[in-house]
């Protein structure tokens, strides 16, 4: 008979400081480099076993990188740093009276904890488009998205019913920010360079790509000149952008916006907004707007002297220049992140310890081929041809792991003169069906 097999983490103590990490992103590896050489048991707990490179997620969901050149394994990234350990688990509950956290796979003491679980997918309280739509938080999401995407070629081919063929063809994507312009680039570069080679029987100028935003202009964290000139890249492209409109409803068929306007499409795709992802213990007076925790200048979260939070999951009051937090993106998370590894280490030294400031260094987005734009810090502002190769120095740069860089850069020189993308796969189960009814169903 089978041994039953009991969860716990399995550390010793070795009467040093203890420092867990919750969450593994991109604040939370730089909290574990900054902590290297310090006299300290450091203890990383995530869900996955690998860091993901989250603004390049969109490019594995449509087929232009393969999994691996995104993602990093962290004992891979950390296994000859002294005193670390990860553990596979999700963190349930902080037990903060105790320095205690509860997990999946046990409890463990903590003496010092940072807080770095990042955000998750904001539906604004609409369970239908949450169950009906897809989204991009992680390596599991990209890769479900790709594979909605060519089964739904997949299955165009097999009806001659022209509003179902309609339907599998045409995507919405809702979001203006980053994540959905780029998103709505790669889609139409899909269209105009790879589709019509893989599927020769459908007509590629029935494919329509929306891009629904619900304020006046897309990319509203960057300039009004950048948010201009991405949809004039869009329009050139074909992309049909739909300004001051928000999703209503959405059934797995029918998206109704706030105008009124109805559109056909068996593929949403949720890039609208993000929300806080906070660990349950953290008492409600830490919680503020957009379900980020509060943290004082130095990113100690409200009411606990050895408990930080940094990242998007973080809301730090009282910097004038971020009144409303800072940007939910990988620069700020990642300098609170080196700053609270020095703060921790000046803490155990009984040294001072220092409040934060993020360096503005700006922001960019790419649209397709020699198209981006790109705002940086004081008022320089560029897009097109020249934009879009910063944009990819930056972000091959950003890759965490050697390989991965490597990896990267051959996929993309690829991709650039062959116009292929050569990662067209369908992996796993069959998670898109459709009724056989309606695609046999003949064309009246």
């Amino acid at each position: 008979m089978p041994k039953l097999i009991t969860t716990r983490t399995r550390i010793a103590d070795l009467g040093k400081p203890r420092i867990i990490v919750i969450g593994g992103g991109f604040g939370g590896l730089e909290v574990i480099k900054g902590l290297q050489g310090l006299k300290a048991q450091v203890v990383l707990f995530d869900k996955y076993n690998h860091h993901t490179f989250q603004p390049l997620l969109y490019q594995v969901a449509t087929s232009g990188l393969e999994t691996n050149s995104i993602v990093a394994p962290f004992r891979k990234l950390f296994g000859t740093q002294q005193d670390f350990y990860f553990r596979l688990g999700e963190v349930k509950r902080i037990r903060p009276e105790e320095n205690y956290i509860e997990t999946s796979i046990g409890g463990v003491k903590y003496d010092y904890l940072v807080i770095a679980t990042g955000a998750v997918t904001n539906f604004y309280g609409m369970d239908e488009v949450a169950k009906n739509s897809s989204s991009m938080k992680n390596i599991v999401d990209a890769t479900k998205l790709r594979n909605k995407i060519i089964r739904q070629l997949e299955y165009a081919l097999l009806t001659e019913d022209v509003e179902v063929m309609n339907s599998l063809m045409d995507f919405v994507i809702v979001g203006g920010g980053p994540t959905g312009v780029e998103l709505a680039g790669a889609l139409t570069e899909l269209k105009k360079n790879v589709f019509p080679k893989d599927y020769k029987e459908l007509d590629m100028r029935q494919m329509d790509i929306h891009l629904v935003e619900a304020s006046p202009r897309l990319l509203n964290g960057m300039s009004t000149q950048a948010g201009e000139k991405a949809h004039l890249f869009l329009n050139e492209m074909g992309v049909k952008v739909h300004l001051n409109a928000a999703v209503k409803s959405y059934d797995g068929y029918e998206v109704v916006l706030s105008t009124g306007e109805r559109l056909i499409s068996r593929s949403l795709i949720w890039a609208a907004g993000v929300k806080g992802n906070p660990v349950e213990g953290i008492g409600t007076e830490a919680i503020s707007r957009g379900n980020r925790i509060l943290v004082d200048e130095y990113n100690r979260v409200k009411g606990y002297e050895n408990i930080f939070a940094i990242g998007d999951v973080a809301l730090m009051e009282g910097d004038e220049k971020f009144p409303k937090g800072h940007p939910m993106m990988a620069p700020p998370a990642q300098q609170q992140g080196k700053l609270v590894a020095k703060n921790i280490s000046s803490l155990i030294n009984k040294k001072p310890i220092k409040a934060f400031s993020y360096f503005d260094k700006g922001a960019m987005a790419t649209v397709g081929r020699h198209k981006a734009v790109v705002d940086m810090r004081g008022g320089i502002r560029f897009q097109g041809f020249f934009a879009w190769y910063v944009w990819m120095f930056v972000h091959l740069m950003s890759i965490v792991g050697f390989r991965n860089k490597v990896f990267t850069f051959f996929s993309w020189m690829w991709n650039y003169f062959s116009y292929d993308r050569s990662n067209r796969l369908i992996i796993g189960r069959n998670e898109e069906k459709i009724n056989q009814e309606e695609l046999t169903k003949q064309a009246s």
